[in-house]
């Protein structure tokens, strides 16, 4: 069951062709050929490109083709000259039958731009036929009772020609009763009368025997012939007679085989033999008759199946002849009425397969569409899914231009499936549909996109050179070498980065995979990040591009052990602590200053005693590096100690560096001692920033006993009336405090004080060591660079 097309965009359609059509017709007008029919193939019909008005050339760059009547090709264009010739022999009769004139019509299509030109071909007849009567005998029965002067029809030949080279006139051979007399019954056609001139008498002339000749018009004409054969009858006086001279009846063309037509009926009003009425056909159509008439009943019924499209009209002589020989003849016009049994067909013309996805409006295809039915059973309604950004544009006589409505997106879609519907407007309603493909070609308009817009990557330092350290990836929604992608480093952007960074030294990357590679080792403490710039470029016409920023985090690794600044183990003189005997446990000897290139974890620096000349009366803080007593001094103590404090980083594995400490018990401050004797050294190298300290602790412990002496000298001065001294007094002020700077994770150091006073009598003077002041300590950090006070002068180091 066909679904019913939508009212309203049906009634648009049909009113915008029509309006269309009628403009076409009004502004357009076709240009006619004529050509004799049998014309030799090859035969040079015209110029096609001359008379449209066309370029040499033209034709071929415009994609001319031509377009006829259900693909049956006759003419045949040269697109190069423009020549149109005849393709093969053109048969007006098969062509036209007989119509009059025989005009094909057939259109030029060039399809770049759309354009078509309506053209017909008109061809004319020559005498390719002679007359032909349908049978090789007539049969007469002529009772010899007929009256000179009466009038018997007899059978037109036929001739398939028209104009002049059909049938002009008929003779019969010469004889003393009868001549012929051609007649017109319509149109063209001529039928022969056998008119008698002479009584017949039975019994002298029983039976006669006539040639009669068909001439044409043609030159040279051409004739056809019969025998008429003639029996003499008795006499019938009475001649059987139709209640209607003309019977017109309608017939579907769908009618079933056997179905009743018409029903004829005759009288004759003799009696016996003579009042029997036989009926038969008399004459009728060209070709092969599709109607039976009883002979008896005179019922007529459909022996063949109707084709409206093929004949629609058929006229049949009927004759009653009676047993006397006479007859009487009707007319029975048979009109064949269409019904819609013939669906709409569609001839495909132009087709693109493939469309660019950027382009304008383009035409896809231009086809054509054909009914054979008439009336609403021919008319047509094309369409396709309203959902598709495609246009159907109807041009002329029924020929259709799809085209695309606007630029598509492959991306979105690279396929359309369209339908062409065709319906006619019969009843019931019949439809053909045809399915092109169309796809969409990619164009490059889609550029890389990356799946970051910034990347960071961790290396660690002291990476094998080649090392693979991470991916970048971009995709491109383009296809084929539109969508290939090619990945390369960027050149930095003015204010990205350190100008005198040489980005190539550093890293490549691979074009086709995106993966980065290390080219060197990388060295944390000389560069700890950077970043740059990738960029992603497709392989179209232009090439697109896009970038993406990359940041290179170089992570720590443990290759630096801890580097004791205090004391100095490269110094050319060792230096020793001096400890009070009468320092109380938990007394600050000394402090072990440590510093690590590292950072994080592998610059924790912990510190430990590995040995000790007394075990148990030092101890270091494992956090800070202070070297403290851990109980009180006895006069049993060796009056020299050496410590070995080791001092391990948090890396994995743990990198670590020892120093020794010599200490020296004293009563007091000013008691004299020798520095302690150390073991030979491994030769090291000298450490610049050693010297340095070196030289900057030598000018301040000058200083600081430069200035001790003399705050000493001043105070003897101001005492020297008194005769003893009963106690002791403190200096006044306080003594500068030493900064120790650790950048990192490093220790740091306090600053230390001690009261102390001088003794005296007649003779001596003492300095006495009292007792330790501890005060608030100091730390500044600022980058690397660490400045620590020490004073060491004569062997004796102040804390």
């Amino acid at each position: 069951m066909e679904t019913a097309l939508p009212k309203t965009p049906w009634k648009r359609q049909v009113l915008f062709l029509a309006v269309l059509l009628l403009v076409w017709e009004v502004g357009c007008e076709a240009i006619r050929y004529s050509l004799p029919e049998e014309t030799e193939s090859g035969y040079l019909l015209a110029n096609l490109a001359k008379d449209l008005g066309l370029r040499v050339g033209e034709l071929a760059t415009r994609g001319a083709r031509m377009h006829f009547k259900g693909n049956k090709q006759l003419l045949q264009l040269d697109v190069k000259t423009g020549d149109l010739l005849v393709y093969e022999k053109l048969d007006r009769e098969v062509l036209c039958g007989g119509t009059d004139p025989c005009i094909l019509h057939f259109q030029l299509l060039l399809e770049n731009p759309v354009h078509i030109f309506q053209t017909d071909l008109q061809l004319t007849d020559i005498n390719d036929h002679s007359p032909e009567f349908p049978d090789r005998e007539m049969l007469l029965r002529i009772p010899e009772s007929a009256q000179p002067g009466t009038v018997f029809p007899l059978k037109a030949a036929q001739d398939f020609d028209i104009g002049r080279n059909t049938i002009q006139n008929y003779t019969i051979s010469p004889n003393a009763n009868f001549h012929v007399v051609t007649r017109h019954r319509g149109g063209e056609r001529r039928y022969p009368e056998l008119v008698l001139d002479k009584a017949l008498d039975r019994e002298e002339q029983p039976e006669l025997r006539l040639t009669l000749t068909a001439l044409d018009g043609g030159d040279p004409p051409r004739s056809g012939t019969t025998t008429v054969h003639i029996e003499v009858l008795d006499i019938n006086d009475n001649t059987p007679q139709f209640a209607q001279s003309l019977y017109e009846v309608q017939v579907p063309e769908d009618s079933p085989l056997n179905s009743l037509v018409v029903t004829v009926s005759a009288r004759d009003s003799d009696a016996g033999s003579y009042g029997r009425v036989v009926y038969s056909v008399f004459q009728g159509n060209e070709g092969s008759q599709p109607l039976a008439i009883d002979q008896t009943t005179g019922e007529i019924h459909l022996r063949e199946a109707l084709d409206f499209e093929e004949n629609r009209l058929y006229n049949i002589e009927i004759a009653a002849t009676d047993g006397g020989g006479l007859s009487g003849r009707c007319m029975i016009v048979v009109e064949v009425v269409d019904v819609n049994d013939n669906a709409p067909e569609l001839t495909m013309s132009t087709l693109r397969s493939s469309i660019p996805e950027s382009s304008p409006e383009m035409v896809v295809a231009v086809f054509s569409v054909f009914d054979p039915d008439s009336g609403d059973n021919g008319r047509m309604v094309c369409s396709i899914q309203s959902d598709l950004p495609f246009l159907l544009k109807p041009t002329f006589k029924n020929f259709y231009t799809l085209v695309t409505e606007g630029p598509l997106d492959r991306e979105s879609r690279d396929e359309y499936i369209i339908t062409i519907t065709v319906s006619d407007m019969g009843t019931p309603r019949l439809k053909t549909e045809h399915n092109i493909t169309v796809q969409v070609s990619d164009v490059n308009d889609n550029a890389p996109a990356f799946s970051q817009t910034s990347y960071t990557l961790l290396v660690p330092e002291n990476n094998s050179p080649g090392l693979h350290i991470g991916t970048v990836s971009a995709t491109d929604t383009d296809s084929g070498t539109n969508a290939q992608i090619t990945y390369s480093l960027l050149p930095p952007q003015e204010g990205d980065q350190d100008p005198q960074l040489a980005l190539a030294s550093l890293l490549s990357i691979h074009a086709d995979s995106g993966q980065l590679f290390a080219l060197r080792a990388l060295d944390y403490e000389a560069l700890r990040a950077f970043e740059f710039r990738v960029g992603a470029a497709d392989r179209g016409s232009p090439a697109l591009s896009s970038q993406a920023l990359v940041r290179v985090l170089v992570l720590d690794a443990n290759d630096h052990a801890p580097f004791v600044l205090y004391p100095p183990h490269n110094a050319s003189t060792p230096c020793t602590e001096l400890l009070p005997r009468a320092a109380e446990p938990g007394y600050l000897l000394t402090k072990v200053v440590a510093v690590d290139g590292d950072s994080g974890r592998n610059a924790w620096l912990s510190f430990q005693l590995l040995q000790a000349s007394e075990p148990g009366l030092f101890s270091v803080w494992a956090h800070n590096g202070e070297v403290r007593t851990a109980r009180l001094l006895s006069e049993r103590d060796a009056p020299r100690h050496r410590l070995l404090v080791l001092v391990q980083d948090n890396g994995e594995p743990p990198l670590s560096a020892s120093v020794t400490l010599h200490v020296l018990l004293v009563d007091g401050f000013s008691q004299p001692y020798l520095p302690v004797a150390e073991g030979a050294r491994d030769p090291a190298p000298p450490d610049a920033l050693t010297v340095y300290l070196v030289i900057a602790l030598a000018s301040v412990s000058s200083l600081f006993l430069f200035s001790l002496l003399a705050l000493v000298a001043v105070r003897l001065c101001r005492r020297s009336g008194a005769s003893s001294l009963a106690g002791c007094s403190l200096p006044e002020g306080h003594f500068p405090g030493h900064l120790v700077d650790v950048s990192g994770a490093g220790t740091l150091s306090h600053s230390y004080q001690y009261e102390v006073c001088l003794t005296g009598g007649s003779e001596t003077s003492e300095f006495k060591f009292l007792k330790p002041i501890i005060p608030n300590f100091l730390v500044q950090n600022s980058g690397r660079e660490v400045k620590d006070n020490f004073n060491c002068r004569n062997g004796i180091a102040f804390s």
